[in-house]
């Protein structure tokens, strides 16, 4: 099995036309990806078409969802409009909202974390590359690729990754797949200060998942979530655990790529999430480079 998604997961796409949707809807339909309707307000009743692949479009996430059957949502909306459609996707009763959009303002987040109390909806993102797990076919074709990751580096495994960065997601990814070991699910968080999932969300998934084996946990300056998933993995993770810090070289008080990647207050140092890795026995890789390699130590399969 895997987390959040598995290939008979059914996704629906909000902006499924513009640009950049319909260029990753078109990826993941040769991933594979059990992609069933796509939304984009006045082109209902138009169909967007790939190949051999015939997607119908609808007006709401509501109408798309009674009649696709999609229980997934991935957002490739504008930022001025992202928000709206993660709460369009909320009030339509979706499991599981993706939001690739980057730029969202913080304002509108802290609306939309508001609207999710009490709701059935998770959130991975805003800002972020998107969930994939692996299938078993050619590349791992047959998948579930949800966002923007590159689908061939991707390899079916026992191996969970989490990450606040998309490219460190993939790093970790191909590393791991070059070395034979694949990936159960790999989830970018996303690197925004108000999203809808922590690292310790996607970690008690992954201790709870009997597939995976060992995990990868990437993250960055900037606020307390790596300390606190740290803090939890140190009493209930038995599963080997490698982690990585971005942005250890930032000065304080000065953004670094991403909008939640900030020392600020002398709170969410690189050091301060290294030592609280380290208290919890989590092996820290010292440079991106070798993620997988201090993984693979750690477990005691190098």
């Amino acid at each position: 099995m895997a987390i959040l998604v598995t290939p008979e997961t059914r996704i629906l796409v909000q902006g499924i036309t513009g640009d950049f949707g319909s260029r990753h809807a078109r990826l993941s339909l040769d991933y594979g990806t059990q992609l069933v309707a796509g939304v984009t307000p006045g082109k209902g009743g138009q169909s967007f078409e790939h190949g051999t692949h015939k997607v119908p479009i609808y007006d709401t996430v509501a109408n798309a969802a009674k009649q696709s059957g999609a229980t997934v949502s991935v957002i490739f909306v504008p930022p001025p409009f992202a928000a709206d459609a993660i709460l369009e996707s909320i009030d339509a009763g979706m499991d599981l909202v993706v939001a690739i959009t980057e730029g969202i303002p913080v304002n509108d987040m802290v609306r939309v974390k508001h609207a999710m109390r009490g709701s059935k909806t998770r959130l991975i993102g805003p800002n972020c590359p998107g969930i994939v797990t692996p299938g078993e076919g050619a590349q791992s074709h047959g998948g579930c690729r949800i966002g923007i990751a590159p689908g061939y580096i991707h390899k079916k495994g026992n191996v969970g990754v989490v990450s606040r960065s998309g490219t460190l997601t993939y790093e970790a990814v191909w590393q791991l797949t070059s070395r034979g070991f694949g990936q159960s699910t790999c989830v970018g968080i996303g690197g925004d200060p108000v999203n809808g999932t922590s690292h310790l969300d996607v970690l008690k998934m992954f201790n709870d998942d009997p597939e995976t084996e060992a995990i990868i946990m990437i993250g960055e300056i900037g606020g307390d979530a790596e300390e606190l998933a740290a803090e939890w993995a140190a009493v209930h993770c038995k599963k080997p655990i490698a982690g990585f810090i971005a942005g250890a070289t930032a000065p304080p008080g000065r953004r670094m790529g991403h909008a939640g990647a900030i020392v600020s207050g002398g709170k969410g140092t690189a050091a301060d999430k290294i030592a609280a890795f380290k208290a919890a026995g989590i092996a820290v890789a010292e440079t991106p480079s070798v993620m997988a390699d201090t993984l693979l130590r750690h477990w005691g399969k190098a």
